[in-house]
This record gives structure tokens, C-alpha cells and sequence, in this order.
């Protein structure tokens, strides 16, 4: 069921628990997403980004994401990650998304709000909801490159302001996760997070969750984190499990897609117990719900 609205998010945030945001680039990793939130009985988020679309095209992958979630048994949002323009803004909405994020982060506080506003105004007109981002995280969402370059850190009142004048649905925020895999050990701000779970009024997102401790990870679902995106440990076990299943030397490419498929599905199904332990999802995803959920 393509879930439309924040209720499933809200839900989420209200009982402490995260629903994972994991990227696709495929249409097997597209399944295995599903595959994995059917599986656990709990609510995911199925998220592509601009460079997602550079093999497949937008509308083919979005279409693959789409028809997968209305044909789930479990709620399963489909997302559009860091989006930099209207004009992709745009296009996805038309095409169906669920969700959008807006990333001005790389802009002054006054353009990310300005630009924020009107994705707000234009997404809402079509029951869709809003993420957007204060604060840099630092790396590479596609590759797993270490970064020499420390991230902006979201300030508390910077963000409750922020929140207040957009009316955004949800806030990524930068609490020290970077984007991929990378060599040194990374560690949340976690006394940061919750200074800014207390002022900011709608649920956080944390991006770059790949390898994080999950005690840490666990910490700030506990201080309302709602939304949490994974990539690269998908990326890897899909690489991994084509590798392994290329060496027999065949040409059956059904067999490497069925493994590339179960090697996601098993990382995506630890991630979604990990952060909803206890709680299957228990709202039923609404294609006619026209309301922001607020």
C-alpha cells in the first residue's frame, strides 16, 4: 500500500520507533526493500535521489518504486532524497512520490527558507509531505569515501525557527553522521540531538545511519528520530552478493537478480527490526488521504 500522508511517520515518532529510508537504484533492490518490509510486517520507505536516476532514468525507477508499494501488503512511502531543484521537485510529485526532501542546506539560512517555503506550498497542494535539512552532513551519499571535511552541525534554535516559518513535515538534521562507509569511527551528537528533539515540533531525520553503532543509533530513535536512511550497507551486499554469484561463470541472470535481491532484503530486514522492535506497522497506508497529518 503506498502510503500517502504523515500518519505512518507520526505514528512512528509518537511511539519512539524509526521507519528506515532505504535508496534503490534498481529494480532489484526496489523488491528486496519490499520483500523486507513485508517480511517484518513493519512500514519502510523506498527513496531515490538524482544520481539514483542516472542508469535507470527517473521515470522508470519511480514507476517500479510506485507499483511496489500499492502492490505491498505493509505501508511503504516512496521518497525523493536531496533534492536540489523545483524542477525535479516538480516532476516527482507528478509522478506520484509520496514524500519530497528539499536540501538547501548547501544555501544561506534565508534561501534554504525561502526555497523550502514553496516546496511546502506545492507539495502540500498534492498530499504530499515535506523533508528538509539544516546543517551539512559531510561525504559522498554513492560512494564510500572517506571525508576530511567536518559537517555543519544543526543549531537547536536555528532549527526551531527554521521549522516555525516553513512548515516543513520533518527535519534532517546534522548531528555527526557523514554519508557512506568511512574509516574512522563516527559517532552521533547525541546531546545535540536532544537539545534539538526538545525545541523542533515534527519528527528528525538522520541520513548517513550506515555503520553506525546501533546503541547510538537506538539512542536517538529514544530522542525522536523518526526517519533514518541507509544506503551504503545496501549498496554493499548487493556489489558483494553479484560478485559472489558472477564467479560461477554461467549467463543466467535471473540467478545473480534473485541474489542480489536476497542479500538486500536480508540487510534491509535487520535495519527495520532493529529500529521498530516490537511494533509491526499498525496503520493501514491511505491512498485518499489528502491531509498533511500534522
Amino acid at each position: 500500500m503506498l502510503a500517502r500522508g504523515t500518519e505512518v511517520l507520526l505514528q512512528a515518532w509518537h511511539d519512539r520507533v524509526a521507519i528506515p529510508a532505504f535508496t534503490s537504484y534498481t529494480l532489484e533492490s526496489t523488491r528486496a526493500i519490499v520483500d523486507a518490509a513485508t517480511t517484518t510486517g513493519r512500514p519502510v520507505i523506498i527513496q531515490a535521489g538524482s544520481s539514483s536516476f542516472r542508469g535507470t532514468g527517473r521515470a522508470m525507477l519511480a514507476a517500479a518504486a510506485l507499483a511496489a508499494a500499492r502492490e505491498a501488503d505493509v505501508a511503504v512511502g516512496v521518497h525523493l532524497d536531496h533534492a536540489t531543484t523545483l524542477d525535479e521537485i516538480r516532476a516527482c510529485i507528478a509522478l506520484g512520490y509520496s514524500s519530497v526532501m528539499i536540501d538547501g542546506s548547501h544555501l544561506s539560512f534565508e534561501d534554504n527558507v525561502a526555497i523550502t517555503l514553496t516546496v511546502v506550498a506545492e507539495a502540500h497542494a498534492s498530499a504530499v509531505w515535506v523533508e528538509a535539512e539544516l546543517g551539512a552532513i559531510a561525504g559522498d551519499e554513492d560512494l564510500s569515501v572517506d571525508t576530511g571535511s567536518p559537517a555543519e552541525l544543526t543549531s537547536p534554535a536555528s532549527a526551531a525557527e527554521f521549522v516555525e516559518r516553513t512548515g516543513v513535515d520533518a527535519l534532517a538534521v546534522a548531528v555527526g553522521t557523514v554519508h557512506g562507509l568511512v574509516a574512522h569511527t563516527v559517532h552521533l551528537e547525541l546531546g545535540l540531538l536532544e537539545q534539538l528533539s526538545a525545541v523542533v515540533p515534527v519528527p528528525l531525520a538522520i541520513h548517513g545511519a550506515s555503520g553506525l553503532d546501533d546503541t547510538e543509533l537506538l539512542a536517538a530513535v529514544a530522542l525522536g528520530v523518526a526517519k533514518v536512511n541507509f544506503n551504503a550497507e545496501l549498496r554493499r551486499a548487493y556489489l558483494g552478493a553479484l560478485r559472489r554469484a558472477v564467479t560461477s561463470g554461467d549467463d543466467d541472470i535471473v540467478r545473480l537478480q534473485l541474489a542480489a535481491v536476497e542479500a538486500v532484503a536480508a540487510v534491509a530486514a535487520e535495519k527495520l527490526v532493529l529500529l521498530a522492535p516490537d511494533r509491526p506497522s499498525s496503520l493501514p497506508a491511505r491512498e485518499a488521504d489528502r491531509g498533511r497529518g500534522r
